[in-house]
């Protein structure tokens, strides 16, 4: 069974701005609520999602904090090579305030980087020297995921998995359970749409990805919205919106949904405040979601999303 971590990307940049007090009250209000895994990056606001997470779990040795690397320099695979991963490595150590981190992540690389022998050397050799714990990998699709499963070093996969991004319940979730590789859930309310708080008048800062990247124009387009039309997101939620169980809100509902998926270790859904991260944790400790219910969020994916998604990640 699956439990709720916090994402940190919104404490760092690209979702609005967020203050640092709201920072620490975000992921204080997660931490009362449960959660044990933070999920962040040395490229969220440049370090200061990072630092602001060291801050706070420093005298917390019960937290797992997962951090990424590797999106501080162009996307070619020539950069992912051990001077570079010993220098992202230092710089997120120093930023997150440890000697040792709990685990790091190749942050959505370029593919042919998941068949690298020498990157997976690299992520070896900084294990043996005790500056990380363990290293998995962050990834946009479904066959850089089985790659890097396949690795015998991989303690984990990030994958978009959400009610609108059901492609990794076909070979990714299986393979990661007989290979004891663990899943992070990564964009689980779908960038927000799957909050059901959105509709056809909803506008989005210009500081905020869900702006300026609906087309791809900053980075993967399946980041944003899962990949999925703004308007059929808008749709699907209202055909979902029935079958959501008495006493949970929309957003509990799609996470509960990823919690119930086998092979899932951990969801990550971001949190701008307090209230959104005690709400989001509340998932874990609702009941399983009937078998009706899934074939509902199933049938809606089929008939609405499946067309726009399925077969580009």
């Amino acid at each position: 069974m699956g439990t709720v971590g916090l994402g940190a990307w919104q404490l760092g940049a690209d979702w609005g701005q967020v203050t640092e007090d709201e920072a620490f009250a975000t992921l204080g209000a997660a931490v009362d609520a449960g959660v044990t895994f933070i999920d962040t990056a040395d490229v969220y606001g440049d370090g200061r999602s990072e630092q602001i997470v060291g801050r706070f779990a420093k005298g917390r040795p019960e937290l797992t904090v997962a951090t990424k690397m590797g999106r501080r320099l162009e996307q070619i695979p020539a950069n992912y090579v051990m001077p570079n991963f010993r220098a992202w490595n230092e710089r997120s150590r120093q930023n997150l305030g440890v000697d040792t981190l709990d685990l790091v992540q190749l942050h959505c690389p370029p593919t042919p980087v998941y068949s690298t022998d020498a990157v997976f050397d690299a992520l070896d050799t900084l294990v043996a020297e005790q500056k990380i714990a363990a290293y998995g990998v962050s990834v946009e699709t479904c066959e850089e995921a089985l790659t890097a499963i396949a690795r015998p070093g991989v303690a984990s996969v990030q994958i978009i998995l959400n009610a609108f991004r059901l492609k990794p319940l076909e070979r990714v979730l299986p393979a990661a359970r007989a290979a004891g590789v663990g899943i992070i859930a990564r964009v689980p309310l779908a960038s927000g749409l799957l909050s059901g708080r959105y509709d056809e008048h909803t506008t989005f800062g210009a500081d905020d990805h869900r702006t300026y990247n609906r087309q791809g124009e900053a980075f993967d387009v399946g980041e944003t919205f899962s990949g999925v039309d703004f308007r059929t997101g808008l749709e699907a939620v209202r055909r979902l919106a029935p079958v959501v169980p008495e006493g949970l809100t929309m957003a509990q509902f799609a996470l509960r949904w990823i919690l119930d998926q086998p092979g899932v270790s951990v969801v990550i859904p971001g949190a701008r405040n307090a209230s959104q991260a005690t709400a989001n944790a509340a998932a874990a400790s609702a009941a399983p979601l009937p078998p009706a219910t899934l074939e509902a969020v199933e049938a809606v994916y089929d008939d609405l999303i499946r067309p726009q998604v399925h077969d580009r990640w």
